[in-house]
C-alpha cells in the first residue's frame, strides 16, 4: 500500500488538532480558529483550554482521541522526551491517525528524532513533518513567525494554506531539516543575546544610560532583530518569559550533541560559551525567567546587583 496523500487543505474540510496550548502555542491556535478552521485541543489541564473554547476549540481527553478526530495534528511542547511520547507512544497521535493523515511538530527538538518519526509515520501510511518556530510570543501573537520545515516538500506545500495563518514557512529539505535550521538559528540567537548583555552592561559602567546606548545604536551595525525584541526589557530588567532560559540551554545543547554527530562540522567555541552562561541563569533558579535574562549573569560577572 501506498501512503495516501493528505486531502487537499481547507477551512470547511482540514480537521486540526493541537497539542501544546502554552505562550506561543495558544496564539498560533487563535489564528487558526480565526482563518475558519475547526481546531480541536488536547492539554494535560483542560482548564488552560477555556479562552480557546470560548472561541470555537474543541478539546480531546487524550493525544490518540485527538488524532482519531484529525486529519492534521500539530505539536509544540517543551522538549524531545514529550515529543517522543505524544507521538510515538501507545496511547500517542500517530496510533490514532488515519492513513494520509499528518504530524507537523513545532517543538525545538532534535533532527535525529524528527527523522524517526518521519520514518513511523510513513510505516502507519502517514506523513510527518518537522516545522519549529523563532519569533517568541510577538511573534506567535502577531502571526509572523519564522517557519522552518523539514520533511516532503509536496507535504510542506499542501499544509502552507494553514501554516500561513501562524507565519512564514520556509522549506528547509527532508526530515530533519527544519530541527537542525532551528539549532543554527539559535546558536545566532544566544550569541546575539549575550553580545547584546555585554554591550549594554558595559555601556552601563562607563556611564551611559543604557535605554539612550540601545536608542543610538539600534541602526546601526549591532541593531538586529534580537535587540528589538529584547533590548528594552533587559535595560528595564524585565525577565518575563516570551522564551524559557531553560529550553535555550536545551537548544544550545542540542547544537553540541549534533556537533559530536555530523561528521566534519567546525568547533562551536561561542555556543559552548554561549550555553555556559544561559546555564548559570538555570543554576541561579531562573530557568523559567526569559532568554533576556541572561543581562543578570553578565551583571553578576561584573558585581553589579
Amino acid at each position: 500500500m501506498e501512503t495516501p496523500y493528505p486531502k487537499l487543505i481547507t477551512p470547511s474540510t482540514t480537521r486540526i488538532g493541537w497539542i501544546g496550548i502554552g505562550i506561543m502555542g495558544s496564539a498560533m491556535v487563535s489564528h487558526t480558529l480565526a482563518a475558519g478552521y475547526s481546531v480541536t485541543v488536547y492539554a494535560r489541564d483542560l482548564r488552560k483550554s477555556k479562552d480557546l473554547q470560548t472561541k470555537g476549540a474543541r478539546t480531546a481527553n487524550t493525544p490518540r482521541g485527538l488524532a482519531e478526530m484529525s486529519d492534521v495534528v500539530f505539536t509544540i511542547v517543551g522538549n524531545a522526551n514529550d515529543v517522543r511520547s505524544l507521538l510515538l507512544g501507545p496511547d500517542g497521535v500517530l496510533p490514532g491517525l488515519k492513513p494520509g493523515g499528518v504530524t507537523v511538530d513545532m517543538t525545538s527538538s532534535q533532527p535525529e528524532l524528527a527523522r524517526e518519526i518521519h520514518a513511523e509515520a510513513r510505516r502507519r501510511y502517514c506523513w510527518a513533518v518537522d516545522a519549529p518556530v523563532s519569533g517568541g510570543d510577538a511573534g506567535a501573537r502577531e502571526g509572523t513567525l519564522a517557519i522552518f520545515a523539514g520533511g516532503d516538500s509536496e507535504i510542506v506545500e499542501l499544509l502552507c494554506p494553514v501554516m500561513k495563518n501562524m507565519g512564514t514557512v520556509k522549506y528547509m529539505g527532508g526530515a530533519g531539516s527544519g530541527q537542525s535550521c532551528k539549532i543554527g538559528n539559535q546558536i545566532c540567537a544566544g550569541s546575539n543575546l549575550v553580545g547584546l548583555a555585554e554591550g549594554m552592561v558595559f555601556a552601563e559602567k562607563a556611564g551611559l544610560d543604557p535605554k539612550k546606548w540601545l536608542d543610538a545604536v539600534k541602526d546601526g551595525a549591532a541593531g538586529s532583530a534580537v535587540m528589538r525584541l529584547f533590548g528594552e526589557m533587559m535595560a528595564e530588567r524585565d525577565y518575563k518569559a516570551t522564551a524559557f532560559a531553560e529550553y535555550i540551554v536545551k537548544d544550545l545543547g542540542m547544537a553540541a550533541d549534533e556537533e559530536e554527530g555530523v561528521g566534519d562540522v567546525a568547533a562551536m567555541p561561542g555556543t559552548a560559551l554561549s550555553k555556559q552562561l544561559f546555564s548559570g541563569m538555570v543554576a541561579n533558579g531562573d530557568g523559567k525567567l526569559g532568554i533576556q535574562g541572561v543581562v543578570s549573569v553578565i551583571r553578576r560577572l561584573n558585581g553589579m546587583s
